[in-house]
């Protein structure tokens, strides 16, 4: 094809579109109809207005007759960006909308056949019989589809991205005023069990655990593990590391408990049961407290229901390290070896109530083993632990040497 039939072909595609642009607004009507007849995304009442659907069609279909009739539309100069403004404003405005982006070029799809078919239209009205020349027109009208969606998904992409990262602050601060108490005002806790996905009323538990590498994966198989035992969870993850938050429905603590230690690699601490979105910042502080009788090293799920006393000491620790001090002085200056031995044999020993055999069986001895160890701790301590509330404190006494107190005292 010489250079003369070449510009024949292209003023011909030029001419057609022109000549529509003269037919936009009836063009808009019958675009706004087919998307409305041909894509259900956009037939969710209150999503996309009329209105707000028939001005993206009327300034989409002027700059894709711009780009089909103008011969600079693929120069990459300065003035291209323009044609593309209504295809970047309707990818975001969708974005926001949160219309799918499939819904969304599938309109433009229509729109280019709409406009295929005018352009077929106005050739016969006009008595072209061009057909190179309809051939370019249809290589125009599909190019600016092409450039034209790319655009749109360009801008639909970058707004999706903002308004995720804006969810997640807004997320993050819902949970941050949930853990601070202000749950107790009734707005805020309908925002943030409308956003974070729990009923504002019922049984709710806190998880504390520590902070590691795929948190978000870890709380995912969480979520699913006690799912299966229909505790719903939500979980976060903050400064504190991984939070949790367990709708626990009918369902027993000692179930949520089983699934978090079945599924948790972290030390963690569960909270008591409280009531209602207003209960849970007493459940996060007692969580926290849960994870701090954790001692140093181990990875375990505590749950402050087993751990009462050691919450207790937890609040006095000048009283706990007394305890420790008064009882357990003299054990703690021994070398580790005996230390760890006597002090595991008057754990159990406590433990049973003070019976001689259980302990024996308990620490797979004899008897006399055991009546031996008692006497060595009686020489070096001085005390007499046979006295019933002796034992409550020496008890005690064992629970705070395991905590991680301030000042180690072990």
């Amino acid at each position: 094809m010489n250079d003369r039939s070449r510009t024949g072909h292209t003023q011909t595609a030029e001419s057609l579109a022109g000549h529509l642009s003269r037919r936009v607004p009836a063009l808009a009507d019958a675009l706004v109809r087919a998307i409305q007849e041909q894509n259900p995304g956009y037939q969710a009442v209150g999503v996309v207005s009329t209105d707000d659907l028939w001005r993206s069609c009327h300034d989409n279909i002027v700059r894709m007759l711009e780009l089909i009739s103008r011969p600079d539309r693929d120069s990459g100069g300065p003035g291209q960006a323009g044609y593309y403004d209504a295809a970047r404003a309707t990818g975001r405005r969708r974005a926001e909308q949160r219309m799918p982006l499939d819904t969304v070029l599938r309109s433009f799809r229509l729109g280019g056949r709409l406009l295929w078919e005018a352009l077929i239209d106005q050739a016969r009205e006009d008595g072209v019989v061009d057909s190179d020349g309809l051939l370019e027109a249809a290589t125009r009208v599909w190019e600016a589809v092409d450039a034209t969606s790319a655009q749109v998904a360009a801008a639909y992409h970058a707004a999706e991205g903002e308004l995720l990262r804006a969810d997640d602050r807004h997320r993050a601060m819902l949970w941050d005023g949930l853990l601070d108490g202000r749950a107790r005002q009734p707005g805020f806790a309908h925002e943030a069990a409308r956003i974070i996905g729990v009923p504002v009323e019922g049984r709710y538990a806190v998880v504390v655990a520590d902070a590691g590498p795929g948190n978000e994966r870890i709380g995912r198989r969480i979520e699913r593990r006690l799912a299966a035992d229909e505790i719903h969870s939500a979980w976060q993850i903050s400064a504190d590391g991984l939070i949790g938050l367990l709708v626990m429905g009918r369902a027993e603590p000692a179930v949520a408990l089983r699934g978090l230690r079945e599924t948790l690699v972290a030390p963690a601490g569960l909270s008591l049961v409280v009531a209602g979105l207003a209960g849970v910042e007493a459940a996060y502080r007692q969580a926290l407290v849960a994870r701090r009788t954790i001692a140093p090293e181990t990875v375990e799920v505590a749950a402050l229901e087993e751990r009462l006393p050691e919450a207790i000491l937890l609040g006095s620790p000048e009283l706990a390290e007394q305890l420790v001090r008064l009882w357990l002085g003299p054990l703690i200056t021994l070398p580790a070896a005996e230390r760890r031995l006597l002090l595991s044999t008057l754990d159990t020993w406590v433990a049973t109530g003070g019976s001689i055999k259980d302990t024996a069986e308990l620490a797979h001895c004899h008897r006399n083993t055991v009546l031996n160890r008692l006497r060595r701790i009686h020489a070096i301590t001085g005390h007499d632990f046979t006295d019933s509330a002796a034992r409550l404190e020496v008890s005690l006494a064992l629970r705070a040497s395991r905590l991680p107190l301030p000042d180690p005292l072990m």
